[in-house]
């Protein structure tokens, strides 16, 4: 896995022509990079509900499947703005590239899991099997974390690199023995084949699933507005969503292709936070958790993560503190 992840980092660079230093070219449409995760709904809400419009800004989000296609992208300014995860805002980081979160948009418990047959009674019992989930996306943290968690570590297994929108019906097709993957791709391959069950999830460290808003940070220093408008509007969707849940709920479940029983069973396990809520979680405890995630990362793939970053140099949260609720 670590190889992994170190060749699709080094795919990033390459393809970017090394210009992470160099801000993203200039775009009369904003790009929005997104996949198909839950926490990232509120972003199609404001595409469907005319919240960028709203704010002055002329927004596209962007449909990706891998994260190291996204991140290559962000990089290279061919898209300005990614919704990732933490851990891959400080994977990217740990190669060079210069990016910074400015906005917290969701954290996940119940709705990233790791999936396995019943048979399989635990962590421990996953020592020798073949298990796939995405390298260095959520999955990678979280099967890492409750390896490690268990006195074991990736060595312990076969890792299978796979999208985790291909992991768990993987695991019901028998191409491999256990899956890691996120709502919806969790109900869907629960759905499509009997005798599994999830056997771990993001609940067993609260805060280890969570994702950001992500520019270079001379995007962020020389778009204040564009970046003050991109919050303005995730806000409003997100009290959409909060007003309205079967409307915006429904937006959400389109996007990710997901019927809506499944998808409101999911968002129990996910929240998305407004701009009041970013600026209470952003006072500290985001930061905290930051370096909780960073040390683990550390800790699990030290060849690949050297550092643990200052989350003051990983955050660009000026324009979100300037701003009001």
């Amino acid at each position: 896995m670590k190889k992994l992840l170190a060749l699709a980092m080094l795919a990033i660079c390459l393809s970017t022509g090394f210009l992470a230093s160099a801000g993203p070219a200039a775009a009369s449409t904003v790009k929005i990079g997104v996949q198909p995760w839950l926490g990232y709904g509120p972003w199609w809400i404001a595409a469907e509900k005319g919240f960028f419009a709203k704010h002055g800004v002329d927004a596209e989000v962007v449909n990706f499947t891998w994260d190291a296609d996204m991140s290559a992208a962000v990089a290279s300014g061919r898209v300005q703005v990614i919704a990732a995860a933490t851990n891959t805002l400080i994977a990217i980081r740990n190669q060079g590239v210069d990016l910074q979160g400015f906005l917290v948009l969701d954290s996940a418990y119940e709705a990233d899991a790791v999936l396995a047959p019943n048979s399989v009674k635990s962590i421990a019992e996953l020592k020798g099997k073949k298990v796939a989930y995405e390298a260095g996306a959520t999955s990678d943290l979280l099967i890492n974390y409750a390896l490690k968690e268990n006195g074991m570590s990736i060595k312990d297994i076969e890792p299978i690199n796979m999208a985790a929108a291909d992991a768990g019906l993987a695991l019901i097709a028998g191409r491999v023995d256990v899956a890691v993957t996120y709502e919806p791709y969790i109900s869907a391959a629960l759905r499509q084949g009997e005798g599994y069950k999830v056997l771990y999830t993001g609940a067993e460290k609260p805060g280890l699933i969570s994702d950001v808003a992500v520019s270079s940070s001379t995007y962020i220093k020389e778009n204040p507005k564009t970046i003050e408008a991109l919050i303005k509007a995730w806000d409003d969707a997100v009290r959409f969503l909060n007003d309205n849940p079967d409307e915006g709920g429904k937006i959400i479940a389109d996007a990710v292709k997901s019927p809506m029983d499944e998808y409101k069973l999911a968002m129990q396990g996910v929240r998305v936070y407004d701009l009041k809520g970013n600026q209470e979680i952003l006072a500290g405890d985001f930061q905290k958790t930051m370096v909780d995630i960073n040390t683990i990362m550390k800790d699990t793939n030290p060849e690949v993560i050297k550092t643990v970053a200052d989350p003051a140099d990983t955050l660009g949260i000026d324009v979100i503190k300037s701003m009001t609720n």
